[in-house]
Protein backbone atom coordinates (compact mmCIF):
# COMPACT_ATOMS: atom_id res chain seq x y z
CA UNK A 1 0.00 0.00 0.00
CA UNK A 2 2.98 2.34 0.54
CA UNK A 3 3.15 3.75 -2.97
CA UNK A 4 3.45 7.37 -4.16
CA UNK A 5 -0.11 7.53 -5.50
CA UNK A 6 -2.77 10.08 -4.66
CA UNK A 7 -5.38 7.85 -3.07
CA UNK A 8 -9.05 8.47 -3.83
CA UNK A 9 -12.38 6.70 -3.76
CA UNK A 10 -14.53 5.70 -6.69
CA UNK A 11 -16.53 8.76 -7.77
CA UNK A 12 -14.16 11.25 -6.13
CA UNK A 13 -12.45 14.32 -7.58
CA UNK A 14 -9.07 15.75 -6.56
CA UNK A 15 -7.26 18.97 -7.52
CA UNK A 16 -4.67 18.30 -10.18
CA UNK A 17 -1.97 19.89 -8.03
CA UNK A 18 -2.42 17.05 -5.50
CA UNK A 19 -1.57 14.33 -8.01
CA UNK A 20 2.04 13.22 -7.46
CA UNK A 21 4.26 14.11 -10.41
CA UNK A 22 7.15 11.70 -10.82
CA UNK A 23 10.02 11.47 -13.24
CA UNK A 24 9.20 9.24 -16.19
CA UNK A 25 11.63 6.59 -14.97
CA UNK A 26 10.18 6.48 -11.47
CA UNK A 27 6.63 6.66 -12.84
CA UNK A 28 7.26 3.49 -14.80
CA UNK A 29 8.95 1.83 -11.84
CA UNK A 30 5.99 2.63 -9.59
CA UNK A 31 3.55 1.42 -12.22
CA UNK A 32 5.28 -1.95 -12.43
CA UNK A 33 5.79 -2.07 -8.68
CA UNK A 34 2.11 -1.47 -8.06
CA UNK A 35 1.14 -4.28 -10.44
CA UNK A 36 3.58 -6.62 -8.69
CA UNK A 37 1.96 -5.69 -5.36
CA UNK A 38 -1.51 -6.59 -6.63
CA UNK A 39 -2.72 -3.26 -7.97
CA UNK A 40 -4.47 -3.35 -11.34
CA UNK A 41 -4.36 -0.69 -14.05
CA UNK A 42 -7.87 0.58 -14.80
CA UNK A 43 -6.74 3.49 -16.98
CA UNK A 44 -3.44 4.65 -18.47
CA UNK A 45 -3.49 7.53 -20.93
CA UNK A 46 -1.85 10.71 -22.13
CA UNK A 47 -2.79 14.37 -22.44
CA UNK A 48 -1.04 17.09 -24.43
CA UNK A 49 0.77 19.67 -22.31
CA UNK A 50 2.78 22.27 -24.15
CA UNK A 51 5.46 20.50 -26.15
CA UNK A 52 5.21 17.32 -24.07
CA UNK A 53 2.78 14.52 -23.23
CA UNK A 54 1.54 14.16 -19.67
CA UNK A 55 0.96 10.54 -18.71
CA UNK A 56 -1.65 9.53 -16.13
CA UNK A 57 -2.05 6.13 -14.51
CA UNK A 58 -5.09 5.11 -12.45
CA UNK A 59 -4.75 1.88 -10.49
CA UNK A 60 -7.16 -0.17 -8.40
CA UNK A 61 -6.43 -1.90 -5.09
CA UNK A 62 -9.23 -4.35 -4.32
CA UNK A 63 -8.53 -5.25 -0.69
CA UNK A 64 -8.64 -1.67 0.59
CA UNK A 65 -11.14 -0.53 -2.03
CA UNK A 66 -9.06 2.48 -3.09
CA UNK A 67 -7.81 3.96 -6.33
CA UNK A 68 -4.41 5.50 -6.87
CA UNK A 69 -3.38 8.07 -9.46
CA UNK A 70 0.01 9.47 -10.45
CA UNK A 71 1.43 11.39 -13.38
CA UNK A 72 4.65 12.02 -15.29
CA UNK A 73 5.72 14.27 -18.15
CA UNK A 74 7.14 12.63 -21.28
CA UNK A 75 9.38 15.18 -22.98
CA UNK A 76 11.09 12.85 -25.46
CA UNK A 77 9.53 11.30 -28.53
CA UNK A 78 10.51 7.79 -27.44
CA UNK A 79 9.68 6.12 -24.14
CA UNK A 80 10.51 2.53 -23.11
CA UNK A 81 7.79 -0.09 -23.14
CA UNK A 82 6.50 -1.86 -20.02
CA UNK A 83 4.44 -4.45 -21.88
CA UNK A 84 6.96 -7.33 -21.61
CA UNK A 85 6.74 -6.99 -17.81
CA UNK A 86 3.02 -6.17 -17.60
CA UNK A 87 1.06 -7.46 -20.62
CA UNK A 88 -2.13 -5.74 -19.39
CA UNK A 89 -0.51 -2.46 -20.54
CA UNK A 90 -0.03 -3.45 -24.18
CA UNK A 91 -3.14 -1.75 -25.60
CA UNK A 92 -2.80 1.27 -23.31
CA UNK A 93 0.73 1.89 -24.58
CA UNK A 94 -0.29 1.45 -28.21
CA UNK A 95 -3.19 3.84 -27.71
CA UNK A 96 -0.94 6.52 -26.18
CA UNK A 97 1.46 6.16 -29.10
CA UNK A 98 -1.33 6.48 -31.65
CA UNK A 99 -3.00 9.43 -29.97
CA UNK A 100 0.14 11.51 -29.34
CA UNK A 101 2.72 10.37 -31.86
CA UNK A 102 5.02 8.77 -29.30
CA UNK A 103 7.21 5.78 -30.06
CA UNK A 104 7.06 3.02 -27.47
CA UNK A 105 10.53 1.51 -27.71
CA UNK A 106 10.72 -2.27 -28.01
CA UNK A 107 6.97 -2.76 -27.72
CA UNK A 108 6.39 -6.39 -28.84
CA UNK A 109 3.13 -5.62 -30.69
CA UNK A 110 3.49 -1.99 -31.80
CA UNK A 111 0.54 -1.65 -34.17
CA UNK A 112 -2.40 0.72 -34.68
CA UNK A 113 -5.30 0.48 -32.25
CA UNK A 114 -8.01 2.45 -34.07
CA UNK A 115 -6.21 3.88 -37.14
CA UNK A 116 -7.35 7.28 -35.85
CA UNK A 117 -5.77 10.70 -36.39
CA UNK A 118 -3.71 11.83 -33.37
CA UNK A 119 -5.40 13.86 -30.67
CA UNK A 120 -2.22 15.96 -30.67
CA UNK A 121 1.43 15.65 -31.69
CA UNK A 122 3.19 17.93 -29.17
CA UNK A 123 6.56 16.29 -29.78
CA UNK A 124 6.25 16.73 -33.54
CA UNK A 125 6.18 13.02 -34.28
CA UNK A 126 4.22 11.85 -37.33
CA UNK A 127 2.23 15.08 -37.34
CA UNK A 128 -0.93 14.81 -39.38
CA UNK A 129 -0.30 11.21 -40.37
CA UNK A 130 -3.11 8.70 -40.00
CA UNK A 131 -2.60 5.04 -40.92
CA UNK A 132 -4.98 3.64 -43.49
CA UNK A 133 -7.76 1.73 -41.75
CA UNK A 134 -7.07 -1.99 -41.62
CA UNK A 135 -3.64 -1.71 -43.21
CA UNK A 136 -1.00 -3.21 -40.95
CA UNK A 137 1.45 -6.08 -40.73
CA UNK A 138 -0.45 -9.06 -39.38
CA UNK A 139 1.45 -11.74 -37.51
CA UNK A 140 2.10 -14.73 -39.76
CA UNK A 141 3.07 -18.31 -39.04
CA UNK A 142 5.40 -19.72 -41.66
CA UNK A 143 5.16 -23.28 -42.96
CA UNK A 144 4.07 -25.21 -46.04
CA UNK A 145 0.92 -26.55 -44.35
CA UNK A 146 -0.09 -23.30 -42.65
CA UNK A 147 -3.02 -21.42 -44.11
CA UNK A 148 -4.51 -18.04 -43.31
CA UNK A 149 -8.20 -17.26 -42.92
CA UNK A 150 -9.48 -13.68 -43.00
CA UNK A 151 -12.94 -12.83 -41.61
CA UNK A 152 -14.50 -9.40 -41.92
CA UNK A 153 -14.49 -6.48 -41.51
CA UNK A 154 -17.89 -6.74 -43.21
CA UNK A 155 -20.11 -9.29 -41.49
CA UNK A 156 -23.58 -10.67 -42.07
CA UNK A 157 -26.65 -8.91 -40.72
CA UNK A 158 -26.11 -5.78 -38.63
CA UNK A 159 -22.91 -6.85 -36.89
CA UNK A 160 -20.44 -4.00 -36.53
CA UNK A 161 -17.14 -4.08 -38.47
CA UNK A 162 -14.05 -5.86 -37.22
CA UNK A 163 -11.34 -7.91 -38.92
CA UNK A 164 -10.15 -11.30 -37.66
CA UNK A 165 -7.02 -12.93 -39.11
CA UNK A 166 -6.46 -16.63 -38.27
CA UNK A 167 -3.24 -18.58 -38.68
CA UNK A 168 -4.26 -22.23 -38.94
CA UNK A 169 -2.72 -25.66 -39.20
CA UNK A 170 -5.60 -27.68 -40.60
CA UNK A 171 -8.54 -26.83 -38.34
CA UNK A 172 -6.33 -25.84 -35.41
CA UNK A 173 -5.93 -22.13 -34.74
CA UNK A 174 -2.33 -21.27 -33.93
CA UNK A 175 -2.96 -17.55 -33.63
CA UNK A 176 -5.81 -15.05 -34.00
CA UNK A 177 -5.15 -11.36 -34.53
CA UNK A 178 -8.03 -8.90 -34.16
CA UNK A 179 -8.01 -5.54 -35.94
CA UNK A 180 -10.65 -2.97 -35.03
CA UNK A 181 -11.06 0.77 -35.55
CA UNK A 182 -13.29 0.70 -38.62
CA UNK A 183 -15.91 3.02 -37.10
CA UNK A 184 -13.83 5.39 -34.99
CA UNK A 185 -16.26 8.07 -33.72
CA UNK A 186 -13.84 10.39 -31.88
CA UNK A 187 -16.00 10.43 -28.74
CA UNK A 188 -13.18 11.51 -26.44
CA UNK A 189 -12.28 14.33 -28.80
CA UNK A 190 -15.89 15.52 -29.13
CA UNK A 191 -16.55 15.83 -25.39
CA UNK A 192 -13.57 18.08 -24.72
CA UNK A 193 -14.58 21.59 -23.75
CA UNK A 194 -17.49 22.90 -21.68
CA UNK A 195 -20.03 20.42 -20.31
CA UNK A 196 -23.27 20.56 -22.34
CA UNK A 197 -26.48 18.56 -22.61
CA UNK A 198 -25.03 16.93 -25.72
CA UNK A 199 -22.10 15.58 -23.69
CA UNK A 200 -24.34 13.31 -21.65
CA UNK A 201 -26.15 12.04 -24.75
CA UNK A 202 -22.82 11.16 -26.36
CA UNK A 203 -21.81 9.26 -23.24
CA UNK A 204 -25.00 7.22 -23.36
CA UNK A 205 -24.07 6.04 -26.85
CA UNK A 206 -20.44 5.06 -26.18
CA UNK A 207 -21.88 1.54 -26.34
CA UNK A 208 -25.60 1.65 -26.95
CA UNK A 209 -26.30 -1.63 -25.16
CA UNK A 210 -24.53 -0.19 -22.10
CA UNK A 211 -26.37 3.13 -21.88
CA UNK A 212 -26.84 2.93 -18.10
CA UNK A 213 -23.31 1.69 -17.43
CA UNK A 214 -21.57 4.48 -19.33
CA UNK A 215 -24.21 7.09 -18.51
CA UNK A 216 -23.82 6.42 -14.79
CA UNK A 217 -20.01 6.56 -14.94
CA UNK A 218 -20.10 9.91 -16.73
CA UNK A 219 -22.68 11.31 -14.34
CA UNK A 220 -20.54 10.24 -11.38
CA UNK A 221 -17.61 12.18 -12.89
CA UNK A 222 -19.78 15.29 -13.26
CA UNK A 223 -21.15 14.94 -9.72
CA UNK A 224 -17.66 14.48 -8.28
CA UNK A 225 -16.37 17.58 -10.06
CA UNK A 226 -19.46 19.57 -9.05
CA UNK A 227 -19.56 18.40 -5.43
CA UNK A 228 -23.11 17.17 -6.02
CA UNK A 229 -25.18 14.85 -3.85
CA UNK A 230 -27.53 12.14 -5.10
CA UNK A 231 -30.67 11.10 -3.15
CA UNK A 232 -30.76 7.51 -1.91
CA UNK A 233 -33.93 6.94 -3.92
CA UNK A 234 -32.17 7.98 -7.12
CA UNK A 235 -29.22 5.73 -6.33
CA UNK A 236 -31.61 2.79 -5.96
CA UNK A 237 -33.36 3.58 -9.25
CA UNK A 238 -30.00 3.86 -11.03
CA UNK A 239 -29.02 0.44 -9.68
CA UNK A 240 -32.34 -1.07 -10.78
CA UNK A 241 -31.72 0.26 -14.29
CA UNK A 242 -28.13 -1.02 -14.32
CA UNK A 243 -29.23 -4.51 -13.27
CA UNK A 244 -32.07 -4.53 -15.81
CA UNK A 245 -29.45 -3.71 -18.45
CA UNK A 246 -27.42 -6.68 -17.20
CA UNK A 247 -30.49 -8.94 -17.28
CA UNK A 248 -31.45 -7.99 -20.83
CA UNK A 249 -27.98 -8.53 -22.23
CA UNK A 250 -27.15 -11.68 -20.29
CA UNK A 251 -30.48 -13.19 -21.35
CA UNK A 252 -29.82 -12.24 -24.96
CA UNK A 253 -26.36 -13.82 -24.75
CA UNK A 254 -27.70 -17.04 -23.23
CA UNK A 255 -30.02 -17.30 -26.19
CA UNK A 256 -27.35 -16.41 -28.73
CA UNK A 257 -24.91 -18.98 -27.32
CA UNK A 258 -27.69 -21.56 -27.61
CA UNK A 259 -28.27 -20.51 -31.20
CA UNK A 260 -24.58 -20.87 -32.03
CA UNK A 261 -24.65 -24.53 -30.98
CA UNK A 262 -27.87 -25.09 -32.90
CA UNK A 263 -30.12 -25.47 -29.85
CA UNK A 264 -33.18 -23.49 -30.88
CA UNK A 265 -35.58 -23.86 -27.91
CA UNK A 266 -33.46 -21.78 -25.52
CA UNK A 267 -32.40 -19.46 -28.33
CA UNK A 268 -36.01 -18.68 -29.24
CA UNK A 269 -37.22 -18.23 -25.67
CA UNK A 270 -34.34 -15.98 -24.59
CA UNK A 271 -34.65 -13.78 -27.65
CA UNK A 272 -38.22 -12.99 -26.63
CA UNK A 273 -37.52 -12.69 -22.88
CA UNK A 274 -34.70 -10.20 -23.49
CA UNK A 275 -37.40 -7.88 -24.80
CA UNK A 276 -39.32 -8.27 -21.54
CA UNK A 277 -36.37 -6.92 -19.56
CA UNK A 278 -35.86 -4.08 -22.04
CA UNK A 279 -39.54 -3.20 -21.69
CA UNK A 280 -39.11 -2.97 -17.92
CA UNK A 281 -36.40 -0.37 -18.49
CA UNK A 282 -38.84 1.50 -20.73
CA UNK A 283 -41.23 1.60 -17.77
CA UNK A 284 -38.64 3.67 -15.91
CA UNK A 285 -38.02 6.36 -18.51
CA UNK A 286 -39.85 5.61 -21.77
CA UNK A 287 -36.77 4.24 -23.52
CA UNK A 288 -35.86 0.54 -23.66
CA UNK A 289 -32.13 1.30 -23.37
CA UNK A 290 -32.51 3.79 -20.53
CA UNK A 291 -31.69 6.97 -22.41
CA UNK A 292 -32.17 10.19 -20.41
CA UNK A 293 -32.79 8.35 -17.13
CA UNK A 294 -29.51 9.03 -15.30
CA UNK A 295 -28.78 12.75 -14.93
CA UNK A 296 -26.43 14.76 -12.70
CA UNK A 297 -27.91 14.91 -9.22
CA UNK A 298 -30.11 11.82 -9.54
CA UNK A 299 -32.57 10.49 -12.10
CA UNK A 300 -35.01 12.25 -14.39
CA UNK A 301 -37.95 9.95 -13.57
CA UNK A 302 -39.31 8.72 -10.26
CA UNK A 303 -40.81 5.30 -9.55
CA UNK A 304 -44.16 5.35 -7.76
CA UNK A 305 -45.27 2.59 -5.40
CA UNK A 306 -47.75 1.33 -7.96
CA UNK A 307 -45.13 1.22 -10.70
CA UNK A 308 -42.65 -0.55 -8.41
CA UNK A 309 -45.22 -3.24 -7.63
CA UNK A 310 -46.11 -3.65 -11.29
CA UNK A 311 -42.43 -3.95 -12.28
CA UNK A 312 -41.74 -6.49 -9.54
CA UNK A 313 -44.53 -8.74 -10.82
CA UNK A 314 -43.39 -8.52 -14.43
CA UNK A 315 -39.78 -9.09 -13.40
CA UNK A 316 -40.67 -12.31 -11.60
CA UNK A 317 -42.63 -13.55 -14.60
CA UNK A 318 -39.73 -12.84 -16.96
CA UNK A 319 -37.29 -14.55 -14.60
CA UNK A 320 -39.47 -17.66 -14.34
CA UNK A 321 -39.56 -17.81 -18.13
CA UNK A 322 -35.81 -17.45 -18.57
CA UNK A 323 -35.18 -20.02 -15.82
CA UNK A 324 -37.27 -22.56 -17.71
CA UNK A 325 -35.45 -21.77 -20.95
CA UNK A 326 -31.99 -22.06 -19.42
CA UNK A 327 -32.88 -25.29 -17.61
CA UNK A 328 -33.36 -26.81 -21.06
CA UNK A 329 -29.80 -25.81 -21.84
CA UNK A 330 -28.24 -27.44 -18.78
CA UNK A 331 -30.29 -30.61 -19.26
CA UNK A 332 -29.20 -31.25 -22.86
CA UNK A 333 -26.01 -33.37 -22.98
CA UNK A 334 -25.19 -32.46 -26.59
CA UNK A 335 -25.21 -28.75 -25.67
CA UNK A 336 -23.00 -29.29 -22.63
CA UNK A 337 -20.56 -31.33 -24.70
CA UNK A 338 -20.23 -28.39 -27.12
CA UNK A 339 -19.73 -25.76 -24.40
CA UNK A 340 -17.37 -27.59 -22.05
CA UNK A 341 -13.70 -27.33 -22.88
CA UNK A 342 -14.24 -24.89 -25.74
CA UNK A 343 -12.41 -21.56 -25.84
CA UNK A 344 -10.47 -21.90 -22.60
CA UNK A 345 -8.76 -18.85 -21.07
CA UNK A 346 -6.81 -19.85 -17.98
CA UNK A 347 -6.92 -17.80 -14.81
CA UNK A 348 -3.22 -17.06 -15.19
CA UNK A 349 -3.73 -15.67 -18.70
CA UNK A 350 -6.82 -13.68 -17.69
CA UNK A 351 -4.88 -12.09 -14.83
CA UNK A 352 -1.86 -11.34 -16.98
CA UNK A 353 -3.79 -9.53 -19.73
CA UNK A 354 -6.13 -7.74 -17.30
CA UNK A 355 -9.50 -9.22 -18.20
CA UNK A 356 -12.63 -7.91 -16.47
CA UNK A 357 -16.32 -8.71 -16.07
CA UNK A 358 -18.06 -12.08 -16.53
CA UNK A 359 -15.28 -13.31 -18.84
CA UNK A 360 -12.70 -12.73 -16.10
CA UNK A 361 -14.92 -14.21 -13.39
CA UNK A 362 -15.43 -17.31 -15.58
CA UNK A 363 -11.66 -17.81 -15.45
CA UNK A 364 -11.64 -17.59 -11.65
CA UNK A 365 -10.78 -13.88 -11.19
CA UNK A 366 -12.85 -12.61 -8.28
CA UNK A 367 -13.29 -8.98 -9.32
CA UNK A 368 -16.41 -6.83 -9.52
CA UNK A 369 -16.59 -3.05 -9.13
CA UNK A 370 -19.94 -3.27 -7.33
CA UNK A 371 -18.13 -4.92 -4.41
CA UNK A 372 -14.49 -3.83 -4.80
CA UNK A 373 -15.19 -0.12 -5.35
CA UNK A 374 -18.91 0.18 -4.46
CA UNK A 375 -20.83 3.12 -5.84
CA UNK A 376 -24.32 4.41 -5.13
CA UNK A 377 -26.68 1.97 -3.43
CA UNK A 378 -24.14 -0.87 -3.84
CA UNK A 379 -22.27 0.56 -0.85
CA UNK A 380 -25.21 -0.59 1.31
CA UNK A 381 -26.87 -3.38 -0.71
CA UNK A 382 -24.34 -5.92 -1.91
CA UNK A 383 -24.59 -8.43 -4.75
CA UNK A 384 -22.60 -11.66 -4.33
CA UNK A 385 -19.82 -12.07 -6.90
CA UNK A 386 -20.18 -15.28 -8.92
CA UNK A 387 -17.12 -16.99 -10.38
CA UNK A 388 -16.21 -20.20 -12.19
CA UNK A 389 -12.89 -21.92 -12.77
CA UNK A 390 -12.85 -23.60 -16.17
CA UNK A 391 -12.52 -20.42 -18.24
CA UNK A 392 -14.36 -22.04 -21.16
CA UNK A 393 -17.59 -21.20 -22.98
CA UNK A 394 -19.54 -23.22 -20.43
CA UNK A 395 -18.06 -21.17 -17.57
CA UNK A 396 -18.84 -17.89 -19.31
CA UNK A 397 -22.40 -19.11 -19.89
CA UNK A 398 -22.78 -20.28 -16.29
CA UNK A 399 -21.52 -17.01 -14.81
CA UNK A 400 -24.08 -15.11 -16.88
CA UNK A 401 -26.88 -17.28 -15.52
CA UNK A 402 -25.70 -16.95 -11.91
CA UNK A 403 -25.57 -13.18 -12.34
CA UNK A 404 -29.11 -13.20 -13.73
CA UNK A 405 -30.32 -14.89 -10.55
CA UNK A 406 -28.53 -12.43 -8.28
CA UNK A 407 -29.62 -9.37 -10.26
CA UNK A 408 -33.29 -10.39 -10.07
CA UNK A 409 -33.03 -10.78 -6.28
CA UNK A 410 -31.34 -7.39 -5.99
CA UNK A 411 -33.91 -5.57 -8.14
CA UNK A 412 -36.81 -7.11 -6.21
CA UNK A 413 -35.27 -5.90 -2.97
CA UNK A 414 -34.79 -2.37 -4.28
CA UNK A 415 -38.29 -2.11 -5.74
CA UNK A 416 -39.78 -3.31 -2.48
CA UNK A 417 -37.83 -0.87 -0.28
CA UNK A 418 -37.27 2.27 -2.34
CA UNK A 419 -35.83 4.82 0.12
CA UNK A 420 -36.92 8.43 0.66
CA UNK A 421 -38.96 10.64 -1.63
CA UNK A 422 -36.45 12.91 -3.42
CA UNK A 423 -35.15 11.57 -6.73
CA UNK A 424 -33.00 14.51 -7.89
CA UNK A 425 -30.90 17.27 -6.30
CA UNK A 426 -29.55 20.32 -8.16
CA UNK A 427 -26.17 19.77 -9.80
CA UNK A 428 -23.23 21.99 -8.85
CA UNK A 429 -20.81 23.90 -11.04
CA UNK A 430 -17.84 21.95 -12.41
CA UNK A 431 -14.57 22.54 -10.56
CA UNK A 432 -11.55 23.66 -12.56
CA UNK A 433 -8.07 22.11 -12.62
CA UNK A 434 -9.33 18.84 -11.16
CA UNK A 435 -9.38 15.12 -11.96
CA UNK A 436 -12.27 12.77 -11.25
CA UNK A 437 -12.45 8.98 -11.62
CA UNK A 438 -15.64 6.92 -11.82
CA UNK A 439 -15.97 3.15 -12.14
CA UNK A 440 -19.13 1.16 -12.74
CA UNK A 441 -19.70 -2.54 -13.35
CA UNK A 442 -21.45 -2.76 -16.69
CA UNK A 443 -22.84 -6.04 -17.92
CA UNK A 444 -19.61 -6.69 -19.86
CA UNK A 445 -17.48 -5.63 -16.91
CA UNK A 446 -15.57 -2.68 -15.58
CA UNK A 447 -16.22 0.75 -17.09
CA UNK A 448 -13.81 3.57 -16.25
CA UNK A 449 -14.33 7.29 -16.96
CA UNK A 450 -11.67 9.87 -16.08
CA UNK A 451 -12.43 13.57 -16.47
CA UNK A 452 -9.71 16.24 -16.28
CA UNK A 453 -10.81 19.88 -16.28
CA UNK A 454 -9.05 23.08 -17.27
CA UNK A 455 -9.04 26.25 -15.19
CA UNK A 456 -12.51 27.23 -16.52
CA UNK A 457 -14.13 23.90 -15.65
CA UNK A 458 -14.25 22.52 -19.19
CA UNK A 459 -12.94 19.06 -20.01
CA UNK A 460 -9.30 19.33 -21.07
CA UNK A 461 -9.14 15.53 -21.38
CA UNK A 462 -11.77 12.85 -21.01
CA UNK A 463 -10.72 9.21 -21.01
CA UNK A 464 -13.11 6.27 -21.40
CA UNK A 465 -12.16 2.61 -20.97
CA UNK A 466 -14.90 0.18 -21.97
CA UNK A 467 -14.59 -3.42 -20.70
CA UNK A 468 -14.10 -4.56 -24.28
CA UNK A 469 -10.77 -2.71 -24.31
CA UNK A 470 -9.52 -5.17 -21.67
CA UNK A 471 -11.16 -8.30 -23.10
CA UNK A 472 -10.62 -8.42 -26.88
CA UNK A 473 -7.19 -9.93 -26.24
CA UNK A 474 -8.92 -12.58 -24.14
CA UNK A 475 -10.99 -13.63 -27.14
CA UNK A 476 -7.83 -14.01 -29.21
CA UNK A 477 -6.31 -16.20 -26.49
CA UNK A 478 -9.48 -18.31 -26.27
CA UNK A 479 -8.98 -19.49 -29.87
CA UNK A 480 -5.40 -20.65 -29.46
CA UNK A 481 -5.11 -24.40 -30.04
CA UNK A 482 -8.85 -24.52 -30.67
CA UNK A 483 -10.79 -25.24 -33.83
CA UNK A 484 -11.56 -22.44 -36.25
CA UNK A 485 -15.17 -23.63 -36.24
CA UNK A 486 -15.26 -22.66 -32.54
CA UNK A 487 -14.83 -18.98 -33.36
CA UNK A 488 -18.51 -17.96 -33.61
CA UNK A 489 -19.26 -19.66 -30.29
CA UNK A 490 -16.23 -18.17 -28.52
CA UNK A 491 -16.98 -14.75 -29.97
CA UNK A 492 -20.55 -14.87 -28.68
CA UNK A 493 -19.44 -16.10 -25.26
CA UNK A 494 -17.44 -12.87 -24.90
CA UNK A 495 -19.88 -10.67 -26.88
CA UNK A 496 -17.57 -7.65 -26.88
CA UNK A 497 -18.38 -4.22 -28.21
CA UNK A 498 -16.83 -2.84 -31.37
CA UNK A 499 -18.18 0.67 -30.84
CA UNK A 500 -17.21 0.67 -27.14
CA UNK A 501 -13.66 -0.02 -28.29
CA UNK A 502 -13.65 2.26 -31.34
CA UNK A 503 -13.89 5.53 -29.41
Amino acid sequence: MNRPYRMLQNGEAVPRREIPELSLERFQQELLGGIEDGWRVVSYFGAAEGNAVRLYAVLSEKMEGVLGVMTALATAREIPTLTPYAPQLHLFEREIAEQFGLVIEDHPWFKPVRFAPPLATPLGASAGKTPKIGLMDFYRVEGTEIHEVAVGPVHAGIIEPGHFRFQCFGEEVLHLEISLGYQHRAVERLVQGPLTAVTRKRMETVAGDTTIGHGTAHTMVVEALGGGRVPARAQAIRAVALELERLANHTGDLGAISGDVGYLPTASFCGRIRGDFLNLTAELCGNRFGRDLVVPGGVAFDVSGDLAGKMAGRLQKAFDDVANAVDLLWETPSVMARLEGTGVVSGETALEIGMVGPAARASGLNRDIRRDHPFGIYAMSHIPVETARAGDVYARTLVRWLEVEKSVEFIQEQLTHLPGVAFQYPAGAIAGDSLAVALTEGWRGEICHVGITDERGGFARYKITDPSFHNWTGLAMALREGQISDFPLCNKSFNLSYCGFDL
